[in-house]
């Protein structure tokens, strides 16, 4: 036995030492080829004979790729073919790209430009469809084995109580069948993009589970992706949120942006992130109180963007190197009373200054928000990227544990300038009227940035004095202040003309009166009844099975 083992543990050693000769060989090839000569060009492919000749088990789809280019640049065109061949029939190399995909993506054309005139790029482009046609049936196929569900469907009846708690307890979730799905997102009629699901490893679909969606960066330059691959997804930068939603059984998402369709920069994308929620809530079990978002750069102020615009689906916000404003209207600053936010800043970041940090966290005391800004010195905007950014995905999830959405809150306080986004919890379809004058406590809070961070032409990050706002109102605003208690709201409002009040047994007698006044008038002093109907649509919009509405209210001030 003792015999056995050694040898397995020899073998073992043996594959370490060749895998990591291999991948000495292949990086020094790579870099070699970098110089972009044709003697270099030479030298480099001979270290990949080399390396593939000695290390045959080894060879991977990196080795494969970089090969295959080099011999194509020096024409040396059956040596190309030859690498290119094997590389196209994988299924998928070592990252999970899939083979096809080297033959058929845009940059192929470049890469293999002395190449695309040989009658075998053509076979080999047929092939590569075909492959790539029944790699997307394939993801079809997990598509509709993860949007699966049991037949359990409530149904109206007489008895609305009965109908309330079926909504509470609905549950038509099965198990699934892998643990990373790329779903299909459409943007519109001609434009798809997509999204990854990536499940706790033992799954239960009679468990709810808290929910992250991660919002990345760099959107003026990313593209809507037709698939995601699990493997770049989940490892690089956003390696410790793979690690810790799998200690914690987070489901994780993460959807993809681009210049247009994004959320940042444009409201024609910013539809995505509530409609994946929906979309997610049809299919697995997810606690409606505990969807969360995160991103970082660019992503983290689209989670900032969420939580001043469209917070009702989420319990709570999170950013790496955010930059805390809106880009598509006004940043009304006293939204964030609603949620929170956490935000992990560094001392050397270009995208927004500390000293401008330091007094949103002024700010944020002053109206006593729930917001946190945890500093870290030393690194810069790309803080992700290091080892030492861990801590933070630590304390981003111990709140996430902890914290829940609250679903009927007794206090709302809401302003906006664009009637898509007028809705916050049971306050819903509220109107404009920027025609009457604003209240006197109706204000825009805001502080100025006299220093930011930025790179010289020596790349060396200096200071730079600057005289601007932190944030910018290009549109007149409504604003809405409101409570309950006891059967009775109180609603103040400026330069607002309807709002609906949506009703809740959680919140309200439905046995008694309920009484509303807006602005110190009395506008509704009756009972309401619960409504099946209402109910049910309400549900199909919404699909929360803990934020139930059974009736609505319209006031016109």
């Amino acid at each position: 036995m003792k015999q056995i083992l050694l040898f397995i543990i020899t073998l073992f050693s043996l594959n370490i030492n060749a895998q990591n000769t291999y991948t000495e060989l292949t990086e020094k090839a790579i870099k070699v080829a970098q110089s972009q000569d044709s003697i270099n060009y030479k030298t480099a492919i001979d270290i990949f004979k080399k390396a593939f000749k000695k290390y045959p088990d080894s060879i991977n789809g990196t080795g494969y790729y970089h090969a295959s280019i080099l011999a194509a640049n020096l024409k040396q065109k059956d040596l190309a073919f030859k690498y290119l061949t094997t590389l196209a029939k994988m299924e998928t190399d070592e990252d999970g790209f899939p083979g096809w995909s080297f033959v058929l993506d845009d940059y192929a054309k470049e890469d293999y430009k002395n190449l695309l005139n040989d009658k075998r790029w053509n076979i080999l482009k047929t092939n590569a469809l075909t492959d790539k046609k029944e790699f997307f049936e394939k993801l079809n196929a997990f598509e509709k084995e993860f949007f699966k569900t049991s037949n359990n469907n409530f149904k109206t009846s007489n008895n609305v109580k009965k109908l309330y708690q079926n909504i509470k307890t609905y549950n038509p979730y099965l198990p699934k069948q892998k643990q990373n799905y790329s779903i299909s997102l459409k943007i519109n009629d001609s434009i798809n993009s997509s999204y990854l699901v990536h499940l706790p490893k033992n799954y239960n679909p009679k468990n709810k589970y808290p929910t992250l969606i991660f919002l990345h960066g760099a959107v003026r330059f990313s593209f809507l992706e037709d698939y995601q691959i699990a493997q770049q997804v989940l490892s690089g930068w956003n390696r410790y949120y793979t690690k810790y939603a799998s200690l914690n059984d987070v489901i994780l998402i993460f959807p993809s942006a681009n210049k247009k369709y994004n959320w940042m920069t444009s409201d024609d994308g910013f539809f995505m992130i509530p409609k994946i929620v929906k979309q997610l809530k049809t299919s697995i079990n997810i606690d409606d109180n505990k969807v969360f978002i995160s991103g970082h750069s660019n992503g983290s102020t689209g989670s900032f963007s969420y939580a001043m615009k469209q917070p009702t689906q989420f319990a709570g916000f999170y950013g790496f190197n955010t930059q805390p404003r809106l880009y598509t209207g006004g940043t009304f600053i006293e939204n964030i009373l609603n949620r929170s936010y956490i935000n992990f800043s560094t001392d050397q970041d270009y995208y927004y200054p500390p000293n401008a940090n330091d007094s949103l966290t002024k700010l944020m005391r002053f109206i006593n928000a729930d917001y946190k800004d945890y500093r870290y010195n030393g690194f810069p905007h790309w803080f992700p990227k290091f080892d030492e950014s861990e801590p933070a995905y630590k304390i981003l999830f111990s709140d996430l544990k902890e914290r829940e959405r609250n679903p009927f809150p007794k206090k709302i306080t809401w302003e906006f300038d664009d009637d898509n986004y007028g809705n916050i919890d049971w306050l819903t379809d509220i109107k404009l009227d920027t025609l009457t004058p604003k209240k006197g406590w109706h204000k825009n809070l805001n502080f100025k940035i006299n220093k930011e961070l930025k790179y010289n032409k020596n790349d060396s990050l200096v200071v730079v004095n600057v005289d601007k706002k932190a944030f910018n109102f290009p549109r007149k605003s409504g604003k809405v202040i409101a409570n309950y208690t006891n059967n009775e709201f109180r609603i103040e409002t400026s330069c607002i003309e309807s709002f609906k009040i949506m009703i809740s047994p959680e919140m309200v007698n439905t046995k008694k009166k309920i009484k509303i006044y807006v602005n110190d008038k009395l506008y509704f002093d009756q009972k309401v009844k619960y409504n099946n109907d209402f109910m049910l649509k309400n549900f199909e919009e919404t699909k929360d099975r803990i934020q139930i509405w059974v009736n609505e209210i319209i006031l016109k001030v």
